[in-house]
Formats: structure tokens, C-alpha cells, sequence
């Protein structure tokens, strides 16, 4: 009896390519802690300020509107420069309106921070996905998706408990002190390393940036990715704001025992990343995307309904929720990576990324007027959101199964070993 053939071996990456991944993961790394740090904040936050659920859901929607309103204002150029250029300013608007956060003295100030921060921020991850489109194929996307959605996990056993902790003995100000610090570091490395990135410019549009957008928004093709991942980040914008609070009043956690649960969860998920990333890409990334979509459903309406809990149930739930979403979130990245042309990957994920991040903050505030914390902390109506969410996560489902179809009926793509040469030799000289 004759032996299977054996599988071929993964394509490996160069050292070019590896040096991205790190950059685009580490980027992507204070971008998530910026936005969760707000979570275990919370908190903090509510008595500290003296604001309510609302106020303190308006200040994580007004980053996420304002990431969404500069997304698609960026869309129309994001196509007619250097990545790398594009990416370093942006950055750099991040790490400014971070810097603020850390010196806001008062809500009104805060509140106005976040609006800057949000203006560059939400544009860093879609310039990150064309960057990605550029240089690895679809085959192996799913891998890179893995790492790059892995520092979501960094960011829970390395930034949210150090945050806390900070926060805890320096005050609220300083976990965004921190961000901000390393970001200019990371900013000046990629700078001084990162290889231009600028293929694209070949055969780039020639009309005006207005007529870009127009043209990639109204792209029938497009908008079906543009629906389908519309409602991908309103659970993360609805039950993360509020999920410190929750724990603590809600579950019966200590509050200095949240760094635990972030730090048992974020260890265990960090494997979980790299490991969807493979699976999604040898069994397919939409079924990976269901699997992650029926779990989190059923966890969020587990978890949004428990009185007090026990630590290590907690922890369990945590981390089996956050598998969920990261195979949710390495697939569905993955699947709309391979959407538009390369001459529009720019403009597509600008407007793709704005329209998570407007219906994440619509979702934000509708949260904040959802939830009522009583007088003695405890946040009633949370198994409401959990139901809202559910519901969210289903209609996207069933939209990205078109996106899925849309993919595979392209005309298949470069050969593996074809397209990895081309992203090794692609953006000139390091300098």
C-alpha cells in the first residue's frame, strides 16, 4: 500500500518579513491596550471623575467615532503614499492624544483626548491589514492574522495588570504615560528599519482622492465586506467598557484581583493567535469564524447572567471567551484582507475599519444608557447587552458567509512560494 504524499512544509518567512509582523504586532499592541486599559479603569474612573455609566460610555464612543470620521476621511489618500509614511504619521497623532489622556485633569479634558487619539488611532490597524495584503499571500494570512491578533492577549498579561498597578499606586494617569513612552520608541525603530512599502503606487488611481473614495465605497463587491463587518466590534465596545465593574460589583471580585484574571487569561490566549492562525488557514478561515461566533455567543449569555462567582470560574470563562473572539478576529481579517485590489487595500480598509469603529461607538454609547449602576455599585440590565451582542455576532455570521464566497470565487492567487519572494525583494532599500 502506497504512503499519502506528506504535507509541504509552511512557507518560511525572511527576516524583513519577521521584523513586520513584530512591528505591526507591537503596534497593535498599544492600540488594543489603549483602548482596553479603559476597561479595568473603569472603576477608577467612575468615582475618581464623578461621572456616570453614560459619560464614561461617551468617552470610549468618542474615540471610536472619531477613529471611525478620520478613517474615512484618510481613505481617499490612504492609496497614494508610502505605507510606511502613512503609518509613522498616524502613529505619531497616537502616541500625541495618548500623551494627553496622561495629563488630562478632568472629564471635559479627557473626553477630548480620546477624541484626538481616536483621530489618528483608527486609521493604524487599516494601514496595518493593506500592509499585511501587500506582503504575504491569502494562503498564509491566517498565520500572520494569528500573531499580529495576538498582542490582544499581550496586552491583558502584560499591559492591563501593569495598568492597573500603576494606576493603583500613581493614579489613572499613568498607564497612558506608559503607552505613550513605549510608542515613541517602537515609532522611532520604525523609522529607522522599516522598509518602504510602496508597490502599490504603481498602479495607483489617478483620480482625485474624493473620487477614490467614492469609487472603493460604492464598489458593489466591497460593500458586502463593508456590511458583514460592520457589527464585528460591538461586543467588544458594549461588554468591555463595563466589564471591571461588572466583575467587581456584579461577580464579587476584589478589585485587586482584577490583574489576576487578565493576566490568567491573557497567558493562556496568547497561544490561541498563532495557533487559529494556522487552523484558519488549513481548514478554512470562515469555519474558524463560525466556531469562534457559536462560543461566544453562548459564553456571553452565560457570563452576562452570573451573580457571584468564584475566581477560577471567572478565569475559565475569560479565557475560553477571548479564544472566541480571537478566532473571530484572525479570520474575519484574514477573509477581508483578500477583498479589495491591491491599488484600493488602503481606501477599503480605511472605510472598513471606520465603519467598525462608528457602529462600535454607537454601540459604546448605547451601552452607557443600558446599564445603570445602582448606589451600591451593582450594574443592572448587563444581561441586556449580552442579548444585544449575541445578536450582533449571529447577523455577522450569516453577512461574512458572503464575503467567504465573494474570496473564493477570485481568480486564485500567486503561487506561496512566488508570492513570499515578491514581499521579500518588495519596497527598495531600507532607507
Amino acid at each position: 500500500m502506497s504512503r499519502p504524499p506528506a504535507a509541504a512544509p509552511a512557507p518560511t518567512f525572511s527576516r524583513d518579513q519577521i521584523f513586520v509582523i513584530a512591528v505591526l504586532s507591537f503596534l497593535q499592541f498599544t492600540i488594543v491596550l489603549d483602548f482596553m486599559i479603559l476597561s479595568p479603569l473603569g472603576a477608577i474612573l467612575l468615582p475618581a471623575l464623578n461621572i456616570t455609566t453614560a459619560q464614561f460610555g461617551l468617552v470610549v464612543s468618542g474615540y471610536a467615532i472619531a477613529a471611525g470620521l478620520s478613517g474615512v476621511c484618510a481613505a481617499g489618500f490612504a492609496d497614494r503614499f508610502d505605507r510606511k509614511r502613512l503609518l509613522l504619521f498616524f502613529y505619531s497623532g497616537f502616541i500625541l492624544g495618548t500623551f494627553l489622556c496622561g495629563l488630562a485633569p478632568n472629564y471635559p479634558t479627557l473626553l477630548v483626548a480620546r477624541i484626538v487619539t481616536g483621530l489618528f488611532g483608527g486609521v493604524i490597524a487599516a494601514v496595518g491589514l493593506a500592509i499585511i495584503a501587500d506582503l504575504f499571500p491569502l494562503e498564509v494570512r491566517g498565520r500572520v492574522m494569528g500573531f499580529v491578533q495576538s498582542a490582544f492577549a499581550a496586552s491583558q498579561v502584560l499591559g492591563i495588570p501593569i495598568g492597573i498597578f500603576l494606576a493603583n499606586h500613581l493614579g489613572w494617569h499613568a498607564p497612558f504615560i506608559l503607552i505613550a513612552a513605549l510608542g515613541a520608541v517602537v515609532g522611532v525603530i520604525i523609522a529607522l528599519r522599516l522598509r518602504p512599502i510602496d508597490a502599490h503606487l504603481k498602479g495607483a488611481s489617478r483620480r482625485s482622492p474624493f473620487g477614490h473614495l467614492l469609487r472603493t465605497a460604492t464598489n458593489r463587491r466591497y460593500q458586502a465586506g463593508f456590511a458583514a463587518t460592520t457589527l464585528l466590534t460591538t461586543g467588544g465596545f458594549m461588554l468591555m467598557p463595563f466589564g471591571s465593574a461588572f466583575t467587581v460589583h456584579n461577580l464579587g471580585i476584589p478589585i485587586e484581583q482584577l490583574p489576576v484574571i487578565y493576566m490568567a487569561s491573557g497567558v493562556c490566549s496568547l497561544a490561541f493567535g498563532p495557533l487559529i492562525g494556522r487552523l484558519s488557514d488549513r481548514i478554512g478561515k470562515y469555519r474558524i469564524f463560525c466556531y469562534g461566533t457559536v462560543v461566544g455567543v453562548a459564553l456571553v449569555l452565560v457570563f452576562t447572567r452570573l451573580g457571584h462567582t468564584p475566581l477560577w470560574a471567572v478565569i475559565a470563562l475569560n479565557v475560553v471567551l477571548y479564544a472566541s473572539i480571537a478566532g473571530r478576529m484572525v479570520a474575519a481579517g484574514a477573509l477581508n484582507s483578500a477583498m479589495p485590489e491591491a491599488t484600493d487595500r488602503g481606501a477599503y480598509m480605511s472605510i472598513n475599519g471606520s465603519l467598525q469603529q462608528v457602529s462600535g461607538g454607537i454601540a459604546s454609547m448605547a451601552a452607557g444608557m443600558i446599564v445603570v449602576q445602582a448606589a451600591d455599585g451593582h450594574l443592572n440590565h448587563y444581561a441586556t447587552l449580552g442579548v444585544v451582542v449575541s445578536v450582533a455576532m449571529i447577523v455577522s455570521m450569516l453577512l461574512m458567509a458572503r464575503v467567504n464566497r465573494l474570496v473564493l470565487q477570485k481568480a486564485p492567487a500567486a503561487p506561496i512560494s512566488a508570492a513570499m519572494a515578491g514581499a521579500r525583494g518588495s519596497g527598495g532599500s531600507s532607507r
